[in-house]
């Protein structure tokens, strides 16, 4: 099986993963944790979360007879264009989301390592997940080897850094798994004192109702006043806990061109934003993440952000 766990990373890197890693599927040693956290509301109105608490916190209630995860990550960090010059503001993206997206990219690449799987073992069983799927894929990666979950909550690898998008085959292969993850955060503590809203609430607890990402993305509702001039310019998520990550500091350029961004400097001139009908949304946001949130929440944070860099008065 060894020699296969080679095969599985070489193919895997061939189909364009930049880490390959191999995970027991065994019950999250986080149960209790994500159990308190929910309870707790810190999850906000992300109410999916709640569902499907067994299977997110044991594989093998998800997939039956899943004996291994294979782990990928994938490495999203691109150059970006100097900033417009032109006087309009501007709101700036996250970076996973201006790509392809990366949902559909990663799940195609994963079914075809999965077919590949099957081909060399036809008795056994598999299952693609990216994000989407009931699976606890941080704590897999770190068991996997990929990285570490960092103080931010974000896996890290000491090569890539902590640009990485993750996905996961379960199979039902008892394959040897890697050695997990070493943290090395240290007493650095650079992405809680950088966080404007405070959602990093203790190194490696996240209270996702503070989170620009789950501000920005996820809430449908009226963002809390509290929260609107902490937006700062981000329009879409929030890169800030990963902008100061000093393993970030050397991250590589990916050469992958379904990461290259579809704006290039990570922004949106707002006032073009604010003038969008349905159409000119479609049509911008092709294949893009940026699509899990429709236009009217897209807008009401363009307005928000408008008002932050401008000083605008006007109605939000």
């Amino acid at each position: 099986m060894h020699a296969l766990c080679a095969d599985i990373k070489h193919q895997g890197r061939r189909l364009g993963f930049d880490l390959v890693g191999i995970a027991p599927a065994d019950p999250s040693r986080h149960r209790e944790y994500l159990r308190q956290w929910l309870d707790d509301g810190q999850a906000g109105t992300m109410q999916y979360l709640h569902n499907r608490f067994e299977e997110r916190t044991d594989p093998a209630v998800y997939f039956p007879g899943a004996q291994s995860i294979i782990c990928v990550a994938m490495n999203y960090h691109v150059q970006l264009a100097p900033s417009a010059e032109d006087e309009s503001p501007h709101g700036k993206i996250a970076r996973y989301a201006l790509g392809e997206d990366y949902h559909e990219l990663m799940k195609k690449r994963l079914h075809q390592l999965a077919d590949w799987l099957r081909e060399k073992h036809p008795d056994a069983k598999t299952r693609a997940a990216v994000d989407t799927a009931p699976v606890m894929e941080k704590e897999l990666a770190s068991r996997a080897g990929i990285g570490w979950v960092g103080k931010h909550t974000c896996v890290i690898n000491p090569r890539i850094g902590s640009w990485i998008l993750l996905g996961e085959i379960l199979t039902t292969l008892p394959l040897p798994p890697d050695q997990p993850g070493v943290d090395r955060c240290g007493t650095c503590r650079r992405c809680i004192d950088a966080c404007p809203t405070g959602a990093i609430t203790a190194p490696y607890q996240l209270d996702a109702r503070r989170c620009i990402s789950y501000l920005t993305i996820e809430r449908r509702e009226e963002i809390p006043s509290e929260f609107q001039k902490p937006l700062g310019p981000w329009l879409f998520g929030c890169d800030i806990c990963q902008e100061v990550c000093p393993w970030n500091n050397k991250a590589p350029i990916s050469d992958d061109p379904a990461v290259t961004p579809r704006f290039p400097t990570g922004t949106i001139n707002l006032e073009q934003l604010l003038s969008w009908k349905d159409e000119d949304y479609r049509q911008n946001l092709r294949r893009s993440a940026m699509k899990r949130v429709k236009l009217p929440i897209l807008q009401r944070n363009a307005a928000l952000v408008r008002q932050n860099i401008m000083g605008y008065t006007g109605s939000v």
